[in-house]
């Protein structure tokens, strides 16, 4: 049985043409799939989708649900397929009510990220009680052997508490022993910030990336679309990924307009041909 391929990048960080005809090369990001793309997908087929993500060359899977499998089975599967645990988006008002649970979890199937990944409007009325509430979840997790990350959208960038974003205000609030980012780079974009200057400002606290492209519609919202489809600069964001040292780069489209499979499959070609095409990404 073949082994699947699987991509890594490697992003040319010195433009000098000697270097980039020598083939220098630095750290590796590696290349992960954020499942909430192919929830339908997952709610039909949990183990077959898995493996389908396997086979299309992703390194690893951020989840964000377990479809009623127990990490004993989530982890003999991704043992199967190769696949890595990156980490879990996990509801806010469960990780506050049953952070034990959690954060035993996704230790068991050999990940120490654990992602807060969205607030209602209700849930963000008063910041500072978000920022005291990551805190106290974010030294459970310390004290596990765990590590408690935040993932954006951009009413972060856009909200303010302290003078700040509330974007710059949670990470102000919360040591970084007690947070650490989870970039969503196309929020950050659609937020109004240049996400290269944002992930400059992190790095050193920032393991994670979400690798995302979007069209800006007539209306003013996003449509989230396949990489390199969109207006996002995919590159100029990898490359200050590598920089940053960012583990993995999470490749996520929340809404498709072709079948989900399809589109993560494009996404991961997208790279792919970006490396063969000698530009400034190389597996």
């Amino acid at each position: 049985m073949l082994m699947p391929y699987r991509l890594a990048l490697f992003v040319q960080v010195d433009n000098n043409a000697q270097l980039h005809s020598a083939g220098v090369i630095t750290k590796m990001v590696k290349i992960g799939l954020q499942l909430y793309t192919l929830r339908e997908e997952l709610e039909r087929d949990f183990e077959g989708t898995l493996r389908k993500v396997a086979e299309l060359g992703y390194s690893g899977v951020e989840f964000f649900d377990y479809f009623g499998r127990s990490a004993a089975e989530v982890k003999a599967l991704l043992e199967e397929t190769g696949l890595t645990a990156i980490g879990a988006h996990r509801p806010y008002d469960v990780l506050l009510k049953n952070a034990d649970a959690e954060i035993d979890y996704i230790l068991k199937i050999g990940s120490p990220y654990l992602i807060v990944p969205y607030l209602t409007e209700e849930q963000r009325s008063d910041w500072g009680s978000v920022a005291a509430n990551l805190r106290t979840l974010g030294e459970k997790c310390k004290e596990k052997g765990a590590i408690l990350l935040y993932h954006n959208h951009d009413f972060e960038l856009r909200e303010k508490s302290g003078g700040l974003t509330a974007f710059d205000y949670l990470y102000r609030e919360v040591p970084e022993d007690f947070l650490q980012v989870e970039m969503d780079t196309c929020w950050v974009y659609y937020g109004g910030y240049d996400p290269v200057q944002y992930i400059g400002k992190y790095a050193g606290r920032l393991p994670l990336v979400h690798l995302k492209d979007m069209k800006q519609l007539e209306d003013g919202s996003a449509e989230t679309v396949v990489l390199g489809e969109g207006e996002v600069d995919l590159a100029a964001i990898l490359k200050a990924s590598e920089q940053a040292r960012v583990k993995w780069a999470i490749v996520e489209q929340d809404f498709c307009s072709r079948p989900p499979l399809d589109s993560v499959a494009d996404s991961i070609k997208w790279l792919e041909t970006n490396y063969k095409q000698g530009g400034n990404i190389h597996v």
